[in-house]
């Protein structure tokens, strides 16, 4: 069901309610793939590169050279709202208004730019189910004025008149799948808007045997620059089903023809052509986004940076903290690690983004797939561990596995922590459950999909709930359960063993047979064997009158022997073996026994300190390599460059 007609109000367009929208960012019902899908697109006019030799720098001015208070997102809602346009007619009702300044408040829900990316991206994941093979990110230009601009394409389903205007309002989302991951209907209006001031939407669908395309504008810089208080989004529509563009009109031409207008005056498109171009290479069935009025940092640079790598957009804050030449070797290794790069480059978050390795649909960053990374597969010594708990006022109890190991760059690098996804989705990357400044836990990393909590609005963290507090409390007793387990495996001792407490132990007096039990029964590389000094003097003390057997000593003042079964600490034991035995002559035996467990230790350190040794010399090695692939590669440049 369509829209109702709108008011009359000063600039025609439609007009956003509350009650109605999807969230979804994009897409309709299922249709066969087209041929057209891949066909190179005759738009002059925005391109992967900028029509003249340099884009232009941000400025004060936006499109139509009309100025803008903020280019900064923080900043962008600071501005004065004036005094009311009431146009009510008589017998009308009074509805919901929604001031454009909601559209920048409701974006602050994002805190992290990468984090509005990944609800777009996760629009055409949810198209998958309608045939959707691929979707495209990329930087484009706004042929207005040479700025970049976001481009989000994909081969879904489409939407249909009636979807695009769900799609622009707030709140409504159809999504009622449980495999869906977009469910609050806020996610495409809170995502493009955090990352620019406008955004266009293009789409194709078809409906009951019925083809239509449809634009809609949803413009931060159109409602502020034309002093509105309520939100209005034009959008026009043709029917394209006998194969050429017929206009949809729903209340008259000229409201149609106005709402047309004011697309072409405040989109990257100066004409109608240009507008109908951008459907060419959408295929049957799709939809394109194209984000402009880029949002700036504090420093009025664009926060998404282009430059840096060709196929990649990273965040420039993220990106330059610190400075490379003067950071640490450890902090290097670190920062070159994928828990820390997904900071800063979309391409490093992409790739885990998802748990599930998709078998037909790919995401194509800047014109190269995105390799999907399953962190698991990289842990060593990993194991399953499951989790079942709880859920629902029916007590319903959920299975969960999580799998649980050692990053291979382990004991190397201490990155820890949980990746929990939802519904497919990462939310909490490298979730460290373990107390700050505790070895225990270093290395240890784990992967989970925990679809019995909830997400939070913006998907990057989950609701605070008793169910998350115990996931919370179960995650930290698995991380100390394995580290407990498997931590010398490399090469930590458990219980706070170290290097130290063996060398202290070759000191230990061969009398000491406490010490050396306990001892024994903590470290993994020896047996918990009661030395035989301990028995003999158990035995001997029980020789005055606690033996139920006889004893026998010599007149010359040798030890005695002892016969007969005696009742000691040791149990109940025959001593037939020992009669013809000494007390002197078993301590002898025990001390050479004590004395090769000591060289073994020494051995072990010795061993020890030579992987060190080794390990050390093929990092340098490694370094060496890299130098050299470096020098041979900026020499091939060279040739390349001169040829």
């Amino acid at each position: 069901m369509l829209p109702k007609q709108q008011k009359k109000i000063p600039v025609t367009a439609e007009i956003v309610d509350l009650d109605s929208s999807d969230d979804e960012g994009g897409q309709g019902a299922a249709a066969e793939f087209s041929n057209n899908v891949n066909k190179p697109s005759n738009n002059a006019k925005l391109q992967s590169k900028p029509p003249n030799a340099q884009a232009a720098v941000p400025s004060a001015n936006n499109v139509n050279n009309r100025s803008i208070e903020s280019r900064s997102f923080w900043k962008a809602g600071a501005y004065e709202i004036g005094p009311s346009k009431s146009t009510s007619f008589q017998g009308d009702l009074e509805h919901a208004r929604v001031h454009p300044k909601f559209l920048h408040s409701n974006a602050t829900s994002h805190k992290w730019a990468f984090g509005a990316i990944a609800e777009l991206l996760d629009n055409a994941v949810d198209e998958i189910g309608s045939g959707a093979t691929f979707v495209k990110v990329d930087r484009i230009y706004n042929a207005k004025d040479n700025s970049p601009a976001l481009l989000f394409q994909d081969d879904g389903g489409g939407m249909d008149p009636e979807g695009i205007r769900k799609c622009m309002s707030l709140g409504y989302s159809s999504k009622t799948s449980n495999t869906t991951i977009g469910q609050y209907g806020n996610g495409f209006k809170t995502s493009t808007m955090r990352l620019g001031a406008d955004v266009i939407v293009f789409s194709r669908a078809i409906q009951s045997g019925r083809a239509t395309q449809s634009v809609g504008l949803l413009s931060y810089t159109f409602l502020r620059r034309t002093g509105q208080d309520d939100v209005i989004v034009p959008m026009v529509d043709f029917d394209i089903s006998d194969h050429w563009a017929e206009p949809i009109i729903y209340s008259s031409k000229d409201d149609w023809s106005s709402n047309l207008n004011t697309i072409l005056e405040w989109s990257p498109f100066a004409s109608k052509d240009d507008l109908m171009l951008q459907f060419e290479n959408i295929g049957s069935h799709g939809t394109k986004i194209i984000i402009y009025n880029l949002w700036l940092n504090d420093e009025g640079i664009y926060e998404l940076n282009f430059d840096d790598d060709q196929e990649d957009i990273r965040l420039r804050d993220e990106a330059n903290r610190g400075n490379p030449s003067k950071t640490h070797k450890r902090v290097l290794e670190l920062q070159s690690h994928i828990s820390y790069r997904i900071r800063f480059s979309l391409r490093a978050y992409a790739s885990i983004l998802y748990l599930r390795k998709f078998m037909n649909f790919k995401i194509i960053l800047r014109g190269k797939p995105v390799q999907q990374l399953y962190i698991a597969d990289d842990l060593k010594y990993s194991k399953a561990i499951m989790y079942r708990p709880t859920v629902g006022v029916a007590s319903k109890e959920v299975m969960v596995e999580t799998t649980i190991g050692f990053i291979k760059e382990a004991p190397a690098l201490g990155v820890c922590g949980f990746n929990v996804y939802h519904k497919n989705r990462l939310i909490r990357p490298f979730w460290k459950v373990t107390a700050d400044g505790s070895s225990k836990g270093h290395g240890v990393v784990g992967v989970l999909e925990a679809n019995f909590i909830e997400p939070a609005h913006d998907k990057q963290d989950f609701e605070r709930s008793s169910l998350f507090s115990k996931l919370e409390m179960r995650l930290k007793q698995m991380v100390m359960e394995y580290w407990k387990g498997h931590c010398h495996l490399i090469g930590h001792q458990p219980d706070g063993m170290n290097k130290s407490n063996l060398r202290n132990q070759s000191t230990v007096q061969p009398r000491d047979g406490d010490n050396m039990q306990k001892q024994s029964a903590t470290d993994s590389h020896m047996h918990p064997v009661r030395p035989v000094i301990d028995l003999a003097d158990d035995l001997q003390h029980q020789l005055p009158g606690q033996q139920t057997g006889t004893s026998r000593t010599s007149g010359s003042g040798k030890s005695p022997t002892v016969t007969g079964p005696v009742a000691g600490s040791a149990g109940e034991a025959s001593l037939d073996g020992l009669s013809s035995r000494s007390i002197d002559q078993i301590s002898e035996e025990n001390i050479q026994l004590f004395n090769r467990c000591h060289e073994y230790i020494e051995k072990e350190v010795e061993l020890k300190k030579t992987i060190e040794e080794l390990e050390n010399e093929l990092e340098e090695t490694r370094n060496k390599c890299a130098r050299l692939s470096s020098h041979l590669e900026s020499q091939r440049m060279q040739m390349i460059t001169r040829q």
